[in-house]
């Protein structure tokens, strides 16, 4: 019973390590859909209430989680941004 515990810690700090691997990127998808809000209309009132909206149905966080665990680590192992 003690040894698989100290095993499931072992894993679990593997694969944070794994995941965190110090690459920050750019967070270059959150900031595209970003970028795309702050035009998406004439009116502040209505780009105000997509954001709201974009986090409230998760589309910011999964950009970020995207961000976090694919499109950083490949601008990370290529050299170049994936969005632009």
């Amino acid at each position: 019973m003690l040894a698989a515990m100290k095993t499931q810690r072992i894993m679990a700090l593997s694969l944070t390590a794994a995941l965190a691997t110090g690459c920050y990127g750019s967070y270059g998808a959150f900031h595209a859909v970003h970028r795309w809000n702050g035009h998406a209309t004439e009116n502040k009132i209505a780009n105000s209430a997509i954001h709201l909206g974009m986090w409230i149905l998760p589309i910011y966080p999964l950009c970020l989680l995207g961000d976090f665990l694919v499109f950083n680590n490949i601008e990370f192992l290529t050299g170049t941004p994936v969005f632009r």
